[in-house]
């Protein structure tokens, strides 16, 4: 892995905790999972980096989280939030990562727009739900469809997310091609860093 490739996976992990900043909003439906803007940074880390380096990114996160760093929303960290309903999100993420940049790598003849929206919908909704909800049914002792139920609080705020990601990417991408990694040439001869 390159160097570049080192500071990309460091940046994402720290915008992941920046957006940790933004207070969180509580559920009590769901066992007390907060709504937080840090889905957010994982659907970018993924679009932006490629399925790989977005993954990484989002271990790194998890990793200084598990270390006792607060970096979740509300201040979070240590080995405690991995016993609590927020669980299978956290362990959805760096996957829904992954997934995003591998559609966004996969979708590279679309739209950027389209190709965003699609990718972190599919990684940063489905595959992070896909763990989640069955966090949230073995965690808070409810059964998967009332925790599928329960869930459904959270798809609006996750839908403006993709929005965000897609209009932050597209936006980069005009800017600064290059710094899409997983569409730029610097992305594709990286691979092997992936």
């Amino acid at each position: 892995m390159t160097d570049r490739s080192l500071v990309h996976i460091a940046f994402y992990a720290a915008l992941i905790a920046a957006l940790g900043l933004v207070p969180p909003v509580a559920i009590p439906l769901t066992g007390g999972v907060p709504i937080t803007a840090q889905t957010l940074g994982v659907m970018l880390a993924g679009v932006m980096l490629g399925p790989v380096r977005g993954g990484l990114a989002v271990l790194l996160f998890l990793f200084l989280v598990a270390l006792g760093a607060p970096f979740l929303s509300g201040g979070r960290g240590g080995w405690g939030v991995f016993t609590t309903p927020s669980v299978g999100f956290l362990i959805g993420w760096p996957v829904g990562a992954f997934v995003a940049g591998w559609i966004m790598r996969a979708t590279s003849d679309m739209n950027i727009f389209v190709a965003t929206a699609v990718s972190a919908a599919i990684g940063g909704i489905v595959v992070v739900y896909a763990f989640g909800v069955p966090g949230v049914a073995i965690m808070a002792g409810l059964s998967l469809p009332k925790a599928a139920l329960a869930s459904v609080i959270y798809i609006p705020g996750d839908l403006v997310k993709v929005v965000l990601a897609a209009l932050i990417t597209q936006t980069v991408a005009r800017g600064l091609p290059g710094a899409v990694l997983s569409r730029s040439s610097s992305g594709a001869n990286d691979k092997m860093a992936d």
